[in-house]
C-alpha cells in the first residue's frame, strides 16, 4: 500500500468526526496527513475548522498559533493581518503600540513581531476578518506551510481539520 492509500485511509477514520470526539491518536495521524497532504488540503481543512462553531473563534486561535511561532511566522500572520485589516485599523488605541512600532511602514519585522502580544493578535484578527473575511482563507494558506503549528490547536480542532479533509479528498 502506498503512501498515499495509507493517507486516505487515515482520513477515513475522521470522516464525519467532530470536533468535541477526537481520537486519542489524532496529533499523531494529523502529522502523518500532513507530510503527505498537498498544502492546500490542509488549508482547506484549517479554513474549515476557523470558520466552525464547534472550535474557538478564529482570532483566539491565530492568536494560540502566534503565541507558539518563531519571529518570521510571527511577522508572517501579522503582515497578512495587517493587509487585511486595512489602513485605518491601526488608528484605536488597542493598537497603539503596533503603531508606534511600524512608525509609517506597512511591515512588521521578526524582531517586532516578538513584542507584540498574542491579546493584540486576536484583537487584530477579529478586526481584520470583519474587514475582509478572506483572511481566514489566506491565514490557513500560511499555517498549512507550518503544520507543527497547527498541531498546537488541539486534539478536537486537528479532528475537525481531519474530518473536513477527508470530505475533500
Amino acid at each position: 500500500m502506498g503512501l498515499m492509500d495509507e493517507v486516505g485511509n487515515l482520513l477515513q477514520q475522521y470522516k464525519g468526526g467532530q470536533a468535541t470526539s477526537p481520537t486519542a491518536n489524532v496529533e499523531g495521524d494529523f502529522s502523518q496527513v500532513a507530510q503527505a497532504a498537498p498544502q492546500a488540503a490542509v488549508s482547506s481543512g484549517l479554513s474549515d475548522a476557523f470558520r466552525s462553531n464547534q472550535t474557538p473563534p478564529f482570532g483566539q486561535m491565530v492568536s494560540q498559533l502566534f503565541q507558539n511561532s518563531n519571529g518570521s511566522q510571527k511577522a508572517g500572520i501579522l503582515n497578512q493581518l495587517l493587509g487585511a485589516a486595512g489602513p485605518g485599523a491601526l488608528t484605536g488605541s488597542v493598537f497603539g503600540g503596533l503603531t508606534s512600532m511600524l512608525q509609517g511602514r506597512t511591515s512588521v519585522t521578526p524582531e517586532q513581531a516578538h513584542q507584540v502580544s498574542p491579546e493584540v493578535v486576536q484583537q487584530l484578527s477579529e478586526h481584520a476578518e470583519k474587514q475582509d473575511p478572506s483572511i481566514i482563507d489566506k491565514a490557513s494558506e500560511f499555517y498549512a506551510q507550518h503544520p507543527t503549528l497547527v498541531q498546537g490547536l488541539g486534539a478536537g480542532a486537528l479532528a475537525l481539520i481531519m474530518s473536513r479533509m477527508s470530505q475533500h479528498e
